[in-house]
């Protein structure tokens, strides 16, 4: 049985702790119809560093509480200031009783650590229906306890039916929701006191779409806005229960005035206190701040929400605003195809017949054209028969359609194109999986419906959708909450352009010089256009696919100095440290990164540049020493001469000539490898070579310098390499402990075997990510379970100055190596010590 020990371990390692160990429970207990997933730590710690006001007395609601993670991420924040609260009151709902026991326990124990740091401190778990327990308690606790000061929560996720105890409950208290998440954070905003901060992880498509007009109305009417986090990777965010999502975390203050919004952005959620800031950060964090208007949209009232990370963004979402027209005040309609083939298969026609009409579906609109040219190209009829006639629109004027699902890779969400209705019929299908705009259930006139399909066809608009969605999809209701321009500018752009197929680059000049009104520091199509090419150029000169993204692309436009409206015939080669790169991303393209990400630049987008020759390092003082402030880079000589030939017809021969005398960055590191191997010879005499690097030599060090100290005569079972995995197993010895190890499992590096002791030792090597922490805890325990011997588990660190860095994650019940002190072990609490050779 896995336990960690609260009174020497911090709450939140114990929260994370029961977090891995119940997971299985949970992934059942959401399958059940809650939708509850619990929050990571490093996620917790992030969100608890939101809050502002932590001072005086806290009264802390935390709705659907789980194991207790987001409470021990606020109390671990609380402990650690040096001006604590006066007092702290934390009540806890949680209604799945096995999370009970637990979430007590760590209750207890924040209190206790709260009274200790001289907070008069108290809490509640209230093992109940938060939703039905508010219906019932939601006046007095506003009334009679002047409400809660701060809630932090990860609502549960699943649907709400609308004959349910929960609805009905929710309709007394005057909210209308068809899901607890927008139930929980309604709930909980009421709840809260004036001036009271709320923090929520969320599903992001709550900012746009009829289907989140109520929670959105009720939910800004209590809450203003005061930053926004948005979570780039759909799977980042809850990893271990499977969730594919986009997340965004809000933090707001009830009735507060502010004026601003600040939005960061991350790709991933991997979270960690920086010593030197202060703040919980991770890598690629971006930050902007941005006018509130910018982010809801105070001219509708159904408040949609952009979420902008850059100047881009931010003059997109003013531009596209500024044309100000919805469609009801057009008089032009969007819906969706009304067709449902699964519904009427029996009346859709493989040929055609005497009774057939067109049926048009999503494949037949294609990217890049303006006008769709459908003779010969349809793909199938339908019966037109009295049963199927009110599905059937007339076959007149000029439809403007766009797909309904894109995906996610798509470079554009919104395509549209013009159906003429050229095609000898008197009435057309639409099938479902578009979206028709139209008068009545006809056509619109020309002018209006080409200068409608090129708007709607423009990287601005795009770009907009975006902002507002994070869905793949592209429904009718997220059609009608854009702004539109008016009918006399469709018109005239329709009059200008006539029936002309148009690359994207013209459809976007035609659109500014006919609507951009708005003068902006960044004009956000070409700045966007210009990243976009560089990330092609760094794919195409054969960068790994780790490289070919915004971070890296913004890298190399600063190396060969290319601003947005530049000319890549007209390079530059300015020598440039890290910090001015970062500058030059602000300045120009409008992408301001937290400076702690200046390691992120440094090593995962400059140090790739130079070992593929995009980059040299100190070519004015090759013999700066590599720590030095100094450091600067400067585009190599060959690339530069590459990219000069970028969009020209000469661009492949020269990238071909550059990947011939100066290898792709995963070619030259393959033949390096083979050169560098780490030798290591086995007790049994077997000879293996590990991958180059600092880990395989720490993984040799374990085999030589830790199991000859420690375990003297230990049998190495199972040893694997960061190339091939497997390294070595033995698998006679394995089946002589009666074993067998799943090499597809997460294992650890190294399995030794002492058969005088009687223990298996799980050694994992740690140079730069994780030592054995509760949840690596877990795992191992579960993937060793068959043997007799017991579990030892340590974390092997290169030295002191490494270990450091994760002491506050290393978990209970394991033990501690350091190959720079060879002769000396740390034990981490726990019933077995392992000792040293002596004993």
């Amino acid at each position: 049985m896995l336990k960690a020990n609260p009174a020497e371990s911090s709450e939140l390692e114990v929260a994370e702790f029961a977090r891995h160990a119940t997971s299985l429970d949970r992934r059942e207990t959401a399958r059940r119809g809650l939708g509850q997933v619990f929050t990571p730590a490093p996620l917790g710690r992030f969100m608890a560093s939101m809050f502002l006001n932590l001072s005086d007395d806290l009264k802390v609601l935390d709705p659907g509480a789980g194991v207790g993670s987001l409470t021990a991420a606020l109390c671990e924040r609380l402990f650690a200031m040096t001006s604590k609260p006066i007092s702290l009151h934390i009540d806890c709902f949680e209604i799945e009783q096995a999370f009970v026991p637990q979430l007590n326990s760590l209750l207890t124990a924040c209190v206790s650590k709260a009274q200790q740091a001289g907070i008069v401190a108290t809490s509640q778990l209230r093992h109940r229906d938060f939703i039905l327990a508010a219906a019932n308690q939601l006046e007095r606790t506003l009334v009679e306890g002047g409400g809660f000061s701060h809630v932090i929560m990860n609502p549960p996720y699943g649907k709400i039916r609308s004959d349910s105890a929960h609805r009905n409950a929710l309709r007394g208290l005057g909210i209308e929701a068809n899901n607890f998440y927008s139930a929980f954070t309604l709930v909980a905003a009421r709840m809260l006191r004036p001036g009271g901060e709320l923090v929520a992880i969320i599903p992001r498509s709550f900012c746009n779409g009829a289907h989140f007009n109520s929670f959105r109305r009720h939910f800004l009417s209590e809450i203003r806005l005061q930053s926004i986090h948005t979570i780039g990777s759909r799977d980042a965010a809850f990893a271990d229960d499977e969730v594919l999502q986009e997340n965004v975390i809000v933090h707001g203050i009830k009735g507060a005035k502010t004026a601003s919004v600040r939005i960061t952005s991350s790709a991933g959620c991997d979270f960690a206190h920086d010593d030197v800031s202060g703040r919980v950060i991770t890598e690629d964090l971006t930050e902007l701040t941005a006018d509130y208007e910018a982010v809801v949209d105070q001219s509708d009232d159904n408040r949609t929400i952009s979420l902008p990370v850059s100047e881009i963004d931010i003059a997109v979402v003013r531009e596209v605003s500024s044309t100000g027209s919805r469609l009801s005040e057009l008089g032009i309609e969007v819906s969706t195809g009304p067709i449902v083939e699964f519904r009427l298969r029996e009346y859709l026609q493989p040929t055609e017949g005497n009774r057939s009409v067109p049926l048009l579906r999503s494949t037949d609109i294609s990217n890049g054209f303006l006008s769709m040219k459908t003779s010969g190209n349809r793909s199938g009829t339908i019966d037109n028969t009295g049963k199927t006639r009110k599905w059937l629109w007339r076959n007149q004027g000029h439809y403007v359609l766009t797909r309904r699902i894109t995906a996610k890779e798509e470079s554009k969400r919104v395509v549209a194109q013009v159906y003429c209705s050229d095609l000898p019929a008197d009435y057309i299908g639409f099938e479902n999986h578009l979206n028709v705009f139209h008068d009545d259930k006809r056509g619109l006139p020309k002018e209006t419906a080409l200068g409608l399909c090129l708007f709607l066809n423009s990287s601005l608009v795009d770009r907009y959708f975006r902002l507002i969605s994070g869905n793949t999809q592209v429904n009718a209701s997220d059609l009608r909450a854009l702004p539109y321009p008016t009918l006399g500018e469709l018109n005239r752009i329709g009059e200008s352009i006539g029936d002309t197929e148009l690359t994207q680059t013209e459809i976007d000049a035609i659109v500014k010089e006919h609507l951009v009104t708005i003068e902006s520091q960044v004009d956000p199509v070409p700045t966007q256009r210009r990243i976009d090419e560089a990330i092609k150029a760094l794919s195409d000169l054969g960068m790994p696919r780790q490289q070919v993204n915004q971070r890296s692309a913004l890298t190399l436009l600063a190396l060969i100095d290319l601003a947005p409206l530049g000319s890549w015939q007209n390079l530059q080669r300015p020598l440039l440290g890290i910090t001015p790169i970062m500058d030059f991303a602000r300045e120009h393209y409008g992408i301001t990164y937290a400076p702690n990400t200046r390691e992120t630049f440094r090593r995962h987008s400059m140090h790739q540049f130079v070992e593929a020759g995009i980059a040299v390092m100190n070519p004015d003082d090759p013999s700066r020493p590599v720590n030095s402030p100094h450091t600067c880079y400067q585009v190599s000589e060959l690339a530069a001469k590459t990219l000069l030939a970028f969009a020209t017809n000469s661009w492949d021969i020269r990238v071909r000539e550059f990947r011939r005398r100066n290898e792709a960055l995963a070619e030259r590191w393959a033949k390096r490898r083979q050169l560098e191997m780490v030798p290591v010879r086995l007790p049994n005499g077997i000879a293996l070579e590990l991958s180059p690097g600092k880990h395989s030599e720490l993984v040799a060090q374990i085999i030589t310098e830790f199991a000859s100290r420690f375990v003297p005569g230990a049998e190495v079972v199972y040893v694997g390499d960061t190339g091939d995995r497997t390294a070595y197993v033995d698998g006679e010895l394995l089946k002589g402990l009666g074993m067998s190890i799943d090499t597809h499992g997460k294992l650890p590096d190294v399995v030794l075997h002492s058969p005088s002791k009687g223990w298996l030792l799980l050694v994992e090597a740690v140079t730069s990510h994780g030592p054995i922490d509760a949840k690596r805890h877990h795992e191992l325990s579960e993937l060793f379970t068959t043997g007799s011997d017991d579990l030892v588990l340590v974390t092997a660190f290169v030295d002191r100055t490494t270990m450091a860095r994760y002491i506050n994650h290393i978990a209970w019940e394991t033990e501690v190596w350091c190959a720079d002190a060879p002769d000396h072990m740390i034990h981490f609490d726990g019933e077995k010590f392992i000792g040293s050779a002596a004993s």
